[in-house]
C-alpha cells in the first residue's frame, strides 16, 4: 500500500514536455521509504509509462541484489522490468548513451559516487528515477540516499503498514541478529514498523 506524505499528482514529472526549450536539462526523481512500501513498484510503473511514451529507457540495479532475479528489477508484487546489474555507480555513465530516462533501483546499496553520476545524467538532459531505502535497519540515513534526496527535483516518500499496530510504517526493523549494514532478506528477515513500534522493539527512547 502506497501513501505519500504530500498531496500531489504522482505523475507531475511526466507532464514536463521533453522538448520544452525552458527545460533543456534533465531532472532527478527519488522514491524512498521502508521495505515493503512499494518503492520498486512505483519505479517500475514510471519506467513503463516512459516506454509507452516512446522514450528510450535504461534500468540499473546493484549487482549484489540477487534476491528475486539476477538480471531483472522485481517488486514484492512480482512485477518486473529488465535491468542491467552493475558493480559501481560509475558504470552507469558508460551504459547510458542516447537514452531519455534512467531508472536505478536499490540506490542505498551503491557507492558514494552515485549522486555525482545522477547529477551528470540530469545535466546531460536525462530524466533519472531512483528508488531506495532512506533509512537502514538502525533508523539511520542509508548510503547515498540523503544526498540524492537533497539534490532531487522531486521526492516521493511512500509508506508500508506497521506489522505491529497497523499504522503507517517508515522504519525497517531487522528480525534476525546480524550487525552487518547490508544484509539481503525479505519477510523472514525484516518487517516495517511505525516510529513508536520501532523504538519499542529496539528499546530506544524517543530522544530529540
Amino acid at each position: 500500500m502506497i501513501s505519500a506524505i504530500k498531496i500531489q499528482n504522482i505523475d507531475d514529472p511526466m507532464q514536463i514536455e521533453k522538448n520544452n526549450p525552458i527545460n533543456r536539462l534533465g531532472w532527478i526523481e527519488v522514491i524512498c521509504g521502508s521495505m515493503f512500501s512499494g518503492k520498486t513498484e512505483e519505479l517500475i510503473r514510471r519506467l513503463k509509462r516512459a516506454r509507452i511514451a516512446r522514450q528510450k529507457v535504461e534500468i540499473f540495479k546493484p549487482a549484489i541484489d540477487t534476491r528475486f532475479d539476477d538480471q531483472n528489477v522485481v517488486s514484492h508484487d512480482e512485477n518486473s522490468i529488465q535491468s542491467t546489474p552493475v558493480e559501481s555507480a560509475s558504470q552507469i555513465l558508460l551504459l547510458t548513451n542516447d537514452v531519455n530516462v534512467v531508472g536505478i533501483d536499490e540506490a542505498q546499496f551503491f557507492d558514494d559516487e552515485l549522486p555525482a553520476v545522477c547529477n551528470t545524467l540530469a545535466c546531460n538532459g536525462i530524466r533519472v528515477i531512483i528508488a531506495g531505502l532512506d533509512m537502514d535497519y538502525l533508523g539511520k540515513p542509508f548510503g547515498p540516499m540523503p544526498s540524492l534526496m537533497a539534490m532531487a527535483e522531486d521526492v516521493t516518500k511512500v509508506h508500508a503498514i506497521c506489522m505491529e499496530c497497523g499504522d503507517l510504517a517508515q522504519y525497517t526493523h531487522r528480525l534476525v541478529k546480524d550487525d552487518h549494514l547490508v544484509m539481503l532478506g525479505e519477510t523472514e528477515s525484516y518487517e516495517p514498523l511505525c516510529r513508536r513500534c520501532f523504538l519499542e522493539k529496539n528499546q530506544r527512547p524517543c530522544a530529540p
